[in-house]
């Protein structure tokens, strides 16, 4: 156990002044008729009055101990490992292709927004491209933005120059974006339906190999039928993480949590921390107070 202001408890000379005064004190005597009588002397009803006076001194040592205030160690709990997660999703326009009930971007959305409820603690963004891109989110703890984004993100309402698809292009502007983190592991959990030009003749073992440096994770996530193109697999191997097929929205989800078991959740010990211990001196002053008040009821000097 510890204090928070040791200093204070210097000021426990006090209550142990008045404790030793109290005791070895006699008061005022003053001889009355009845001190020559023959009754018997009771010398434990005086030895009982006089550890009664001792309780305010007791109390006023609780109180000091309280106000210095007491800490003791807690034991350590383990921290959960930050996870920095880009989620970059294709808005070109073969995303509004119809995928399940819905559009291929619409059940894109819903599946990161439930992947993100099952990885609460992690930090996510997002960014949408196609001939560029753009980071529309900013990494966050804060689902809210995520979530408020989906109405500005549907293919039909880009630009022009949104309208194709350069995954290669878009992994080299999430790298610069995550590279500089210090905090947190990184992955990226890129979505798109089509095959990118800009990924051939190298370019994917390439960049892959620049993101496996800066310790960045990528899954590739083919939303569409058929395979995914065979660069993303090489690309995604060489950073640690993997190419999928999804072609229905329930396949979708499931690439999702087999993403969330292959990346589980990571914890840490953390170092033990110090707390706040009033209990014991709460209860101790508390007990001290009602034999106090207990006390004076029934034991108590004269008051001459």
């Amino acid at each position: 156990m510890s204090f928070a202001r040791p200093f204070l408890l210097l000021l426990l000379i006090l209550p142990v002044l008045l404790i030793w005064w109290e005791w070895r004190r006699r008061g005022h005597p003053l001889v009355l008729p009845l001190d020559h009588s023959q009754a018997r002397s009771r010398r434990w009803l005086e030895r009982t009055i006089k550890c009664l006076s001792l309780l305010p001194p007791l109390v006023l040592a609780v109180v000091i101990c309280i106000l210095a205030g007491p800490q003791r160690v807690t034991a350590p709990k383990d921290e959960r490992v930050l996870t920095n997660i880009e989620f970059v999703l294709d808005v070109s326009g073969s995303m509004m292709t119809p995928f399940g009930d819905g559009t291929r971007a619409d059940k894109a959305f819903e599946a990161i927004v439930d992947f993100t409820s099952f990885r609460k603690g992690d930090a996510f963004g997002l960014t949408i491209f196609g001939t560029e891109y753009v980071h529309w989110v900013p990494l966050t703890k804060d689902l809210t933005a995520l979530r408020l984004a989906a109405p500005f993100l549907r293919p039909e309402k880009m630009p022009p120059h949104m309208g194709g698809t350069r995954i290669g292009h878009a992994l080299q502007g999430v790298q610069k974006k995550l590279r500089d983190l210090e905090e947190g592991d990184r992955m990226v959990v890129l979505i798109s339906d089509g095959q990118s030009a800009d990924l051939n003749g190298g370019a994917a073992q390439k960049i892959g190999e620049e993101l496996r440096e800066n310790n960045i994770t990528v899954f590739y996530i083919h939303a569409a039928e058929g395979q995914p193109q065979e660069e993303t697999f090489t690309l995604a191997s060489l950073t640690g993480g993997e190419a999928f097929a999804a072609d229905d929205p329930s396949a979708l989800r499931e690439v999702f949590q087999r993403i969330d078991a292959m990346k589980p959740t990571k914890l840490k010990p953390a170092a033990p921390d110090l707390a706040d211990w009033f209990w014991p001196f709460t209860m101790t002053g508390l007990g001290l107070l009602c034999a106090q008040i207990v006390g004076a009821f029934r034991f108590r000097f004269t008051p001459w």
